[in-house]
């Protein structure tokens, strides 16, 4: 028992190492002859665990796409449009309000070609994006080139080249047309009092180095930062231990119902009595504890099993799985408020608890842990169901193993100190109508966060029954009849009477300082949440209510807008108004970058300093538009072309800042040199605050 708990625990110590992706997918390419006229280009990539890569179909405005584009093109035609094959999953993104594709595991691309003439030459890249539940990689290039002779079609080399000519006139009409266009878009990105900035980017040569950005402004600076110490923790690392924590809450909270507390004291007394032995005692309690943790991580690992990666991943986004959770909430929340008991097979337990008596050693004890979680699963199922759907939904494959592991840590610690110290018996609550408020007080919280499943739901389906207004209604009143029911007001079936000394009912029976507490801060939540329907942000609950762009009645304007899109531009105007500046290297399909935007720039706080102190320069990793002329860069001993300016603003971040990850934001001066350390996703305001300002005192100084 104790090789496998040590083992579970390395096991769990080791996960952060693993979420560290340096390369989460690895393409290869191959030619794959179709025919003397035809063949195929076929791209197969190995995408790590908990990684995605979108498919070829993504609607304006989503996420990065496969797409396939071609630098060179001799004798050869494409046919058709880049295709994916293999397992293609679908699943409503809520940020983007559209559903999306992508592949798991493995993604294969594949496009035809039609040879033209009797030999030819094709060279190109595959573009795609790729992300996890938390971080989005850059759009990545995967270079191809191919040669060889065929068999043309005499009508397809016609073809070809009719074809040809009516692209070179497209083209030339497009460029006439976009030309306007073009210098619009760049007009737009600097402020209008900084005309004195053309001089100093015109400045800038207009080789290949200089666009690249070969200034003092793209001189690494990794050094530097590593000396103003440690970048922001890893986000999956921290969604791993808020799942660990949300979890032993989750115990901690099922150790106070009616099925679990009063167990606690006979189960250790049995101990302690059985041995005749202190020492022994405490080692069979002890024994007790670590097979409880055993049994429920168990638990978190057959349902990730049973689910793999790929639907723990799809879960946060599938409609017909967030419909499921929706219903089967109701049903807990039904199940504490009184309406009916959840419990297992008596036969089940019977048989288990037999089983145990006719044991013994280490054996028996197992099977007396495993009778406590059969006998307690009325009380325990609820907490486990609600815990095992929030936390698959967060899109991590190991989150149930890792939720299950907190919540059976919290369950057998009880059982293990007391124990050790058994004066503290005499100290427990004794068992009473509190427990069962506990229970209540749970099935309204289940009730709540239904909502949030079907609202996703909603989403998908465009029904439009749950827009922000209506959510954030229905969540005033269910907390505001929380506390009405823990203030006294409210009463449920199973909420025992209190009687007076002659055996009558107590009606106005007192209400003890902790319900009036709870039931406080209950209606101040409800309150709390009121100016929402007017569209305030509510930055506490923006996780768990709709979007704002459902919201059909909205006052709130306070966004927070970059002042540049372009690194040079904005390092130039910088420099000339005498100001620090913060890059903030984000992405149109980077999820925590837009949590970020609502839950932190929102702050008054925030805003004003990044308004009135700062030069923003935002920097989009997937912006597709391409450059004048590619760019040859080396990195890493191996030459990369850079074609679009997304490609620009990632090769900066990893050349400059050696990171690749967003939302990444970094503050410096106007030599380009930094001013703190960088920031990553993390939502606590207090320390984006301090961020900015530690970097407004070092530029000061």
């Amino acid at each position: 028992m104790k090789k496998i708990t040590s083992l579970l625990l390395l096991w769990v110590m080791a996960l952060p190492l693993l979420a560290q992706f340096q390369e989460p997918v690895k393409f290869s390419v191959a030619q794959n002859k179709l025919s003397d006229s035809e063949f195929e280009i076929v791209f197969t990539g190995s995408i790590d665990p908990g990684w995605h890569v979108y498919s070829t179909d993504i609607p304006e405005g989503g996420p990065t796409p496969a797409t396939i584009n071609f630098d060179e093109q001799k004798g050869v035609e494409p046919v058709g449009k880049l295709t994916a094959r293999g397992s293609v999953h679908k699943a409503f993104d809520e940020l983007f309000g559209m559903e999306v594709t992508y592949m798991e595991g493995t993604a294969v691309f594949v496009q035809k070609m039609r040879i033209t003439e009797a030999s030819y030459s094709v060279k190109g890249y595959l573009n795609y994006g790729a992300c996890n539940d938390q971080n989005c990689m850059p759009p990545t290039n995967v270079e191809f080139s191919f040669e060889g002779e065929g068999k043309p079609q005499a009508a397809a080399a016609k073809a070809a080249s009719e074809k040809k000519k009516e692209v070179a006139g497209a083209e030339a009409e497009i460029k006439e047309e976009a030309a306007p266009l073009a210098e619009t878009k760049e007009a737009a990105a600097v402020p209008a009092d900084s005309a004195a900035v053309d001089s100093a980017v015109a400045a800038v040569p207009a080789d290949n180095k200089a666009a690249v950005g070969a200034t003092d402004y793209w001189t690494p600076v990794i050094d530097e930062l590593a000396a103003f110490g440690e970048a922001a923790s890893n986000a999956a690392q921290q969604a791993w231990w808020k799942i660990f924590l949300l979890g032993f809450l989750g115990g901690l909270v099922a150790l106070l119902t009616p099925c679990v507390w009063p167990i606690i004291p006979m189960t250790v007394s049995f101990f302690l009595k059985r041995s005749g032995d202190k020492r022994k005692g405490i080692r069979d309690a002890a024994t007790y504890g670590v097979s409880i943790v055993v049994i429920y991580v168990l638990l978190g690992l057959v349902i990730t099993a049973i689910f793999g990666a790929s639907a723990l991943n799809a879960l946060s986004t599938n409609a017909i799985f967030n419909i499921f959770f929706c219903l089967l909430l109701l049903v807990f929340a039904a199940s504490f408020f009184g309406a009916f008991e959840i419990t297992l097979p008596s036969s089940w337990s019977n048989a288990v608890d037999s089983k145990a008596e006719s044991t013994t050693g280490l054996l028996s004890i197992f099977l007396m842990a495993f009778t406590l979680a059969l006998v307690s699963f009325s009380c325990t199922g609820p907490i486990i169901g609600f815990l095992l759907v929030e936390v698959s939904t967060s899109g991590s494959i190991l989150a149930p193993t890792i939720g299950m592991l907190g919540f059976a840590i919290a369950l057998a610690l009880p059982f293990t100190l007391f124990a050790m110290f058994p004066a503290w018996l005499k100290t427990m609550p004794k068992s009473g109508n509190w427990m069962n408020c506990v229970k209540v007080t749970l099935g309204f919280l289940e009730l709540a966060f239904a909502l949030k499943f079907l609202s996703v739901a909603d989403l998908a389906y465009g029904w439009h029954i749950l827009d922000r207004e209506a959510f954030l209604s229905l969540w005033i009143v269910i907390f505001a009849l929380l506390g009405a029911y823990l203030i006294g007001w409210l009463r449920f079936p199973h909420d025992e009477d209190e009687y007076d000394e002659s055996g009558n009912v107590i009606v106005n029976h007192r209400t003890s300082v902790t319900r009036f507490f709870m039931a406080l801060i209950s209606f101040a939540f409800a309150i709390y949440m009121v100016p929402g329907l007017w569209g305030a942000p509510l930055k506490a609950i923006s996780a768990f209510s709709p979007p704002m762009s459902t919201q059909d009645f909205n006052l709130y304007d306070n966004e927070v807008r970059a002042d540049f899109t372009d690194f040079d531009a904005g390092m130039a105007y910088a420099k000339q108004q005498g100001k620090p500046v913060m890059v903030d290297f984000t992405g149109y399909g980077c999820v925590n970058c837009r949590k970020m935007e609502l839950a932190v720039w929102s702050d008054q706080k925030v805003a004003d300093i990044m308004q009135d102190d700062y030069v923003l320069i935002s920097l989009y990793v997937d912006e597709k538009a391409k450059l004048p002329e590619p760019i040859k860069v080396v990195e890493n001993g191996q030459e990369r072309t850079l074609r679009t300016v997304g490609d620009k603003w990632s090769y900066l971040q990893r050349s400059k800042f050696g990171a690749n990850a967003q939302p990444f934001y970094v503050l410096l001066d106007n030599e380009g040199k930094p001013l703190n350390k960088s920031y990553s996703y993390d939502e606590d305001i207090e320390k984006y605050v301090n961020f900015l300002q530690t970097g407004l005192k070092n530029y000061k100084k």
